[in-house]
């Protein structure tokens, strides 16, 4: 009978083993991490293709933020030199971009050599898991893609410009992907004043405006532009790129530059609805 009851707790207990080992829930272990050596002497930069949203550092000995939205720096906290810190301590340190998600685990060692510091480490694709999250359609990295892709292109179109002050602005080129739109602009400086820009507005504005009436002009903003120049001698190019939008015939889409100057010289052209709805498709990566 003992015997009976001893093979029946064995099984038993087998079970509930297996039981527990087919329930435990799947993803990444700890061991299975990138290992990243750190000391009290130097920080650590994790580089992203994308801009941060979230980091999670499991440890509070070490601290980390965001210099720049896309550079995530780590350092060893200094108030705690003085006090002992077991060699084995680590942290998992979690990164979510736009569109995945990267983890580490950062190890503390004060005696560690040069040879396995590093102190910028670019997150690759190998160390990273897709995500899929909720209102992000396009990262900004692949906005950036496309937009250098469409200024290495020939501009197409040539009816929609506007000269003022020397100055000619002209729409080069528009295109559209899923819920965006691209808008290919340049301006040429006739001058040998140098430009130096304020501001450039995207407003929908009325197409005929008497005196009498009321101005209704809604702005929209660009949710990335190519290049951040702050000025211009004779030529500048650059590609807005917008979440797509809509308007009504009678109004158009009024694009505004103006100079820092107290008497700067403002220049703006009018795109029609038309030439939205008539941009080409850019091909998907």
């Amino acid at each position: 009978m003992k015997k009976i009851l001893s093979l029946f707790a064995v099984i038993t207990l087998t079970a509930i083993n297996l039981y527990a080992q087919k329930n435990t829930a799947e993803g990444t272990k700890k061991t299975d991490l990138p290992i990243v050596y750190l000391n009290n002497e130097i920080s650590i930069h994790f580089i992203s293709p994308e801009p941060i949203q979230y980091v999670d550092i499991s440890s509070k000995k070490i601290i980390g933020d965001l210099p720049v939205k896309n550079v995530l720096r780590i350092k060893y906290l200094d108030t705690l030199k003085q006090k002992s810190f077991n060699y084995t301590d680590d942290a998992v340190i979690t990164i979510v971009g736009e569109k995945f998600m990267a983890q580490y685990n950062v190890i503390y060692d004060p005696t560690a050599s040069e040879g396995s510091l590093r102190t910028n480490i670019e997150i690759l694709p190998a160390d990273i898991k897709p995500l899929d999250v909720p209102n992000i359609t396009m990262s900004e990295r692949e906005m950036k893609n496309y937009a250098l892709s469409i200024i290495r292109t020939k501009p197409n179109i040539h009816s929609v410009n506007s000269q003022a002050y020397g100055i000619q602005a002209e729409l080069n080129n528009v295109y559209t992907l899923g819920d965006f739109v691209f808008l290919d602009i340049s301006y040429t400086n006739r001058t040998n004043l140098k430009y130096d820009i304020d501001e450039l507005r995207f407003k929908v504005d009325d197409k005929k405006v008497t005196k009498a009436s009321n101005i209704q002009s809604v702005e929209i903003k660009p949710e990335l532009k190519l290049f951040d120049a702050q000025s211009f001698k004779k030529y500048y190019r650059n590609v807005y790129v917008f979440k797509k939008f809509t308007f009504p015939g009678n109004k158009v889409l009024n694009v505004e530059l103006s100079e820092k100057q107290l008497s700067g010289r403002i220049i703006s052209f009018q795109i029609d609805y038309s030439d939205i709805l008539s941009a080409d498709m850019l091909k998907s990566n």
